[in-house]
């Protein structure tokens, strides 16, 4: 099949790329914009709106299909990485580790992390857990391992949790979380994910932290946002109860397809301009 035109560009001029250490000093700043992105066409729409790109191990159910992430592997993660540093020239691209590939020991998580970074371009890794973690944070850190901690609502404990259902709506339920969230910081992260947890200790968490809280589903007193792309750009006919739908792109896509399919089969495509001539002849 062709693929002569292109709708996207990928600007190959270097531009001065955002770094963790940057994250890490918008704390209590204008708040961070962050999505996740999987394939190169994407990445470089997003690049320029966007100061973190996220290769989220979400694409096995984005892309593949899966019932959740469990599924994933790391070289499906180093494809996905990529292909996402090629479009992106700006934003810092941080790459999750899969489940299965960092939590038997931290020298497993070092070798996981450094295959990652090293084989994508990608500038720091995302693993999820707290206080269980943080030793394997703290030794990622200490070998020049940037990492964008996760806890609250983990998906790869799905299994654990029974469901993605949401954490921390009463009291009782606050102080792991707050405790996870303050061993990730000690232990070296620099910025953390607050997933599916109420507004209220979100926006305790956010308060105590040093560190940036990048949260989904926990309100805007976090200091910045992540979204998967493709949920809201409205790609899937159900999205979680956090996600407001930017856009209708789905319904686009099949309105698009429909169009084509109905020209396809009453010949009035291709039309001439799409059709190619006989060098030298006017017919």
């Amino acid at each position: 099949m062709s693929t002569i035109n292109k709708n996207v560009s990928i600007d190959a001029r270097p531009k001065r790329r955002t770094t963790a250490k940057n994250i890490s000093s918008m704390k209590g700043g204008t708040p961070i914009v962050c999505l996740t992105a999987y394939v190169t066409p994407m990445a470089a729409r997003l690049d320029k709106h966007c100061d973190l790109l996220l290769v989220g191990d979400s694409v096995g159910m984005v892309l593949y299909g899966m019932d959740s992430t469990l599924g994933v592997d790391l070289d499906m993660m180093i494809r996905h990485g990529r292909a996402v540093c090629r479009g992106a020239k700006q934003a810092l691209v941080v790459i999750d580790l899969p489940f299965g590939s960092y939590e038997e020991s931290k020298e497993q998580a070092f070798r996981s992390a450094a295959r990652a970074l090293s084989e994508t371009g990608a500038s720091a890794v995302k693993l999820e857990g707290g206080v269980e973690m943080a030793e394997t944070i703290r030794f990622l850190s200490h070998r020049g391992v940037p990492v964008l901690a996760h806890v609250g609502l983990m998906p790869q404990s799905v299994n654990s949790y029974g469901g993605y259902g949401a954490h921390g709506r009463t009291v009782d339920e606050w102080q792991p979380i707050i405790d996870d969230a303050l061993a990730v910081q000690e232990a070296g992260a620099f910025a953390v994910v607050l997933e599916g947890v109420a507004e209220p200790l979100a926006r305790k968490i956010t308060d105590e932290l040093k560190i940036p809280v990048i949260g989904i589903g926990a309100s805007s007193a976090c200091d910045g946002q992540i979204l998967v792309t493709e949920d809201m750009m409205g790609m899937f006919a159900i999205n979680p109860k956090f996600v407001k739908r930017f856009a209708e792109i789905g319904l686009a896509i099949e309105g698009a397809i429909e169009s084509y399919a109905t020209e396809v089969r009453s010949r009035s495509f291709p039309e001439e301009e799409h059709t190619y001539k006989m060098v030298g002849s006017n017919k």
